[in-house]
């Protein structure tokens, strides 16, 4: 198999997002990236849940995680002397669940997963092999589609000019230089930093540069001025949910974006694929997230004991401030994300 991750940057191979080997799972802790490279060792599936929902790893990251985190299930239920069949399908729904609002998505990843190891027992084949082989084929498909993805984005942007983006939207980032390349495209990007684990500081930002493109950091309270000041010309982002009625839910900070970049008149381009599971944004839980990662900054408390604080991990944008919805498929309009699947 021909893994896509080759040329990509070091956070985006596959072995440092979250990887199962000898009795163990390891996940790159993009929570210190880049100043320390420390990985967190999981030898147990709930410790991969916990991982996620300490967001060890965030964005595309859970996906790999959770797959991983199904062959180290199959591993400790032998282990353990227990019924694989049973001992997975509980590791499924549990680690299916270690964040709310992408629970729908994850779901998808840990039940086929579960329906490969099922596979292989009736068979008489290796349940391990079955689960890692389809953890390896689903993030493979994952990178083709977002490749997909990033060729139309690309396409949006100036031959020459600037973008800013939001968070830290993974192998869309990665994907979207490789094409920038590929087009001869001559871009610089802003990130906003993103609190309170600065993901689009650390991570979006490290991603970049590590590509060779230009990369500027800005705080989470500057896009609205340095989108006029410095000529944004697209805002991008990824999403968590993009619901069937046109509301991109993404990581906090994105709606406010999306309006400075309406004021603007830039274009504000969402990648991912619109989500049956979400017909309406009602559908959707926000997660709440403890609000002590908001009253301290890398470990470091800012506020006085008795203050308290609003921690919500995602925000909603109204579909008439998204200019389409890019997917493998071509770009969509928010009002009409069902002509997606007619295709």
């Amino acid at each position: 198999m021909e893994r896509l991750d080759q040329g990509l940057a070091f956070l985006l191979q596959y072995e440092n997002i979250a990887w199962y080997e000898q009795g163990r799972v390891q996940i790159l802790d993009r929570r210190v990236y880049p100043y320390r490279q420390e990985y967190v060792t999981c030898y147990n599936y709930q410790q991969v849940a916990q991982a996620i929902a300490d967001m060890v790893t965030q964005s595309g990251g859970p996906y790999l995680a959770a797959a991983m985190g199904m062959v180290l299930a199959v591993d400790e239920a032998r282990q353990k002397g227990k019924n694989i069949k049973e001992f997975t399908k509980t590791a499924a729904q549990i680690l299916a669940n270690a964040r709310p609002t992408t629970a729908q998505k994850m779901k998808v990843i840990t039940e086929t997963s579960y329906q490969a190891i099922e596979r292989a027992l009736e068979a008489g084949e290796d349940p391990l092999q079955a689960a890692f082989a389809f953890a390896l084929d689903n993030v493979n498909q994952r990178y083709h589609k977002i490749k997909m993805i990033a060729r139309h984005l690309v396409h949006k942007f100036p031959h020459s000019g600037t973008v800013m983006t939001q968070c830290f939207a993974e192998t869309i980032v990665g994907m979207m230089l490789l094409e920038c390349q590929k087009q001869q495209k001559e871009i610089c990007f802003i990130c906003p930093e993103t609190r309170p684990y600065l993901q689009g500081a650390r991570l979006t930002a490290s991603v970049i540069s590590d590509m060779g493109y230009p990369v500027h950091v800005i705080s989470d309270n500057m896009p609205a001025y340095i989108m006029g000041r410095e000529g944004v010309d697209v805002f991008t982002s990824a999403a968590d949910v993009i619901t069937m009625d046109g509301y991109v839910v993404n990581k906090v900070g994105t709606f406010q974006i999306a309006l400075a970049a309406f004021y603007h008149k830039i274009p504000y381009f969402v990648t991912g694929s619109p989500n049956q599971q979400h017909q309406t944004i009602d559908s959707v839980k926000i997660e709440e997230r403890n609000t002590e990662e908001v009253r301290q900054h890398m470990g470091i408390r800012v506020t006085k004991e008795n203050v308290k604080a609003y921690y919500p991990a995602f925000d909603i944008t109204p579909p008439q401030y998204c200019s389409g919805v890019v997917t493998p498929r071509g770009i969509y309009s928010p009002w009409n994300l069902k002509d997606f699947f007619e295709v």
